[in-house]
């Protein structure tokens, strides 16, 4: 049941989250699978929607392998959501233009990374999203995105 959304002091209170899975994520399951495990993105977007079910909120999900299209969900969000799960996969290192449309849209967000970014290549390491994000959950496999989420709604509430 969806409810809808009523608005407090200007702002629009939503029961809703984004999930954005960015570049080559659509390959979850087939890519790397002894780096990023056998799961696929549907299985990683009904385990999002099933944890935050349980909190009573649902989930918009997008995965793109461009950037624009990533930034135009992200500014949509605004309008309809609550926080925003994302996992910008190697626009994490690169994207500077991500991290400003998250910023901008002042919703709380949650950084997930499937693998330990910090135990991979150095360029690696470094994330755009980092300063942006209240929630970080990195080398916990697909099952990261459950606690991210976990941990957005916490920090939403």
């Amino acid at each position: 049941m969806s409810r809808s959304p009523r608005p407090v002091y200007g702002r629009i209170v939503t029961r809703r989250l984004l999930l954005v899975n960015g570049p080559n994520l659509n390959l979850l399951g087939t890519r790397e699978p002894d780096i990023y495990g056998h799961e696929t993105l549907a299985d990683v977007e009904r385990l999002v929607a099933g944890t935050a079910s349980v909190r009573g909120y649902e989930v918009r999900a997008v995965q793109s392998n461009h950037e624009g299209v990533l930034i135009d969900a992200i500014h949509e969000a605004r309008h309809d959501c609550a926080g925003i799960v994302i996992n910008p996969g190697g626009l994490t290192h690169t994207s500077v233009v991500l991290r400003d449309a998250l910023s901008g849209v002042s919703l709380p967000v949650a950084e997930v990374h499937i693998s330990d970014v910090y135990q991979r290549e150095d360029f690696r390491h470094f994330s755009y999203v980092r300063d942006v994000a209240v929630v970080h959950v990195i080398g916990e496999g697909v099952a990261g995105y459950a606690r991210a989420t976990e941990l957005l709604i916490d920090a939403i509430a």
